[in-house]
């Protein structure tokens, strides 16, 4: 029997460990791969986290990892694929859950929802087929591939300019395709975007298609304005729209907005009792590292008072 299971070892749910671990609490962290730090292993460059710019994402992950291991946090690999209440919680007795791996079953007082997200998919032709062979969600893990070389960028908010400067270092052209006619991106990023030679942005279009023989060559778009149809010679399309919740497992057991993001204050106490969120699955504005590593360090203190009985 755990006081708390944390499901996820990205920074919320390192952070949470680390926490945890130093208030006594006998816990566990399931994570679903192999290698903890959640989104931030495939970042090149972490460069807004306090006393520590310009990190390499998976460098700063491993040091979450370690932090969490000197504090002698357990860890089980392993998807979770359900939770069940095995007793419930009222004013004498704390609730029990069940937590369900495809090969594993725990028992605890308390779970901490720290799953993260993942990103959207643009669900076009050729996405699926040229994946891992010129299409790529992730510029700083294989923008390297493609030095020298021609490649879009689709999206508009802060991830995709990013990319799209991140690529321009290396690219002979970095074409950045956005649906709209102004970027969401903030300002300092735009202003980056901007003075780079080598970056052309088109606007108020999608793209329709990714063609090519073994890898990509071709990206189809159209103008949304105009209904125009077109098409770019490129070597590769990173794909910047957004991420959703990896929340599909626990949505029966906690309240969700329509995102699917799992609706909790800064507490992180979801509507259930005994259950909490923390991390990009919590909706909230940011979804940042600082934050996610806030959200850890909360959700145990809240944690903490709910195994006290506090109100």
């Amino acid at each position: 029997m755990y006081d708390l299971i944390i499901i996820g070892s990205g920074p919320a749910g390192l952070s949470a460990a680390v926490y945890a671990k130093r208030a006594g609490l006998n816990t566990l962290i399931i994570e679903k791969n192999p290698v903890s730090g959640g989104q931030i292993i495939n970042t090149y460059e972490v460069d807004n986290y306090l006393g520590i710019p310009g990190v390499n994402g998976f460098d700063l992950a491993m040091k979450f990892r370690e932090h969490a291991d000197n504090q002698g946090a357990e860890f089980a690999e392993g998807d979770v694929t359900a939770i069940d209440t095995v007793q419930a919680g009222n004013d004498t007795q704390a609730p029990i859950f069940k937590v369900k791996t495809e090969t594993s079953e725990y028992e605890t007082k308390t779970i901490l929802l720290a799953t993260g997200a993942s990103h959207r998919k643009l669900g076009v032709p050729g996405e699926e087929e040229f994946t891992g062979k010129g299409v790529s969600y992730c510029a700083t893990c294989d923008g390297a591939f493609y030095r020298g070389k021609v490649a879009a960028v689709n999206g508009g908010g802060d991830v995709a300019v990013e990319d799209a400067i991140f690529l321009a270092r290396g690219c002979e052209k970095v074409y950045l395709i956005h649906r709209r006619n102004e970027l969401r991106a903030t300002k300092i990023l735009q202003d980056e975007l901007m003075s780079l030679p080598n970056v052309e942005i088109i606007w108020d279009s999608i793209v329709n298609s990714v063609e090519g023989d073994d890898k990509v060559n071709k990206i189809n778009i159209e103008n949304v304005k105009t209904g125009e149809k077109s098409s770019i010679d490129s070597s590769a399309l990173f794909v910047a729209v957004g991420i959703h919740p990896l929340t599909d497992a626990f949505v029966k057991n906690v309240e969700t907005d329509d995102n699917g993001y799992v609706i909790a204050g800064e507490d992180c106490a979801t509507n259930v009792p005994g259950i909490f969120v923390a991390g990009d699955s919590r909706k909230k504005r940011l979804r940042q590292i600082v934050t996610a590593v806030a959200d850890g360090a909360n959700a145990v203190t809240a944690v903490q008072d709910f195994l006290v009985g506090k109100k």
